[in-house]
């Protein structure tokens, strides 16, 4: 794998830096792993009640994320983002269950649907957020980024639009130098 990208599905600035990988991947031939980041598990016991649902369904979408990577099918985990992604935050929609079942069906993934309500999928959630968490923690979210030859990954980038294809090159083409050097710490201001 060229990147990995550790995500939750609910998060919009997460949506948006999928979208600038995807573009960098296409026109580099780059091969990207789609990997749990939970910010349910992030604020475990601080979930304020009106985000419980969608929590809960971005959940049940991360277990069908993580039983697809663990059979090396990265690609069918991008497409299911994807439709989810078109279905929720280009359409200004919270994700819910029923979002994230139109998603698996438009992306071909009957097969692997009943992994969204199989528990034993919680753990391997868990165990990539760990992950993701352990890489560029603390005081992160989503998403998180990894690349190879990196002692450590990133949390980000943080998009506030998705960039030309021209822009997204420029991005990456700065960013992973900077990940792959040890002393690399940090680059960040004020949000607008």
């Amino acid at each position: 794998m060229d990147a990995t990208f550790f995500f939750d599905l609910a998060c919009p600035w997460t949506w948006r830096a999928s979208r600038w990988l995807v573009a960098v991947a296409e026109a580099r031939g780059l091969r990207i792993e789609w990997r749990a980041f939970s910010l349910a598990i992030l604020n475990e016991g601080r979930i304020a009640p009106e985000h419980a649902d969608a929590m809960a369904a971005s959940g049940r979408a991360l277990r069908l994320v993580e039983a697809l990577r663990a059979e090396g099918r990265h690609d069918d985990a991008g497409r299911f983002y994807t439709e989810l992604g078109a279905r929720t935050h280009d359409a200004g929609k919270p994700i819910s269950d029923k979002i994230v079942t139109a998603a698996v069906e438009a992306a071909g993934l009957a097969d692997a649907a009943p992994a969204l309500d199989d528990e034993r999928w919680d753990r391997a959630v868990r165990e990539s957020h760990t992950l993701s968490y352990a890489s560029a923690g603390p005081d992160i979210g989503s998403p998180v980024l990894m690349v190879p030859d990196a002692e450590r990954g990133i949390h980000g980038p943080i998009l506030t639009e998705v960039p030309s294809t021209d822009d997204a090159l420029t991005i990456w083409d700065s960013l992973v130098p900077l990940l792959r050097l040890p002393t690399f710490h940090e680059v960040k201001r004020g949000r607008h």
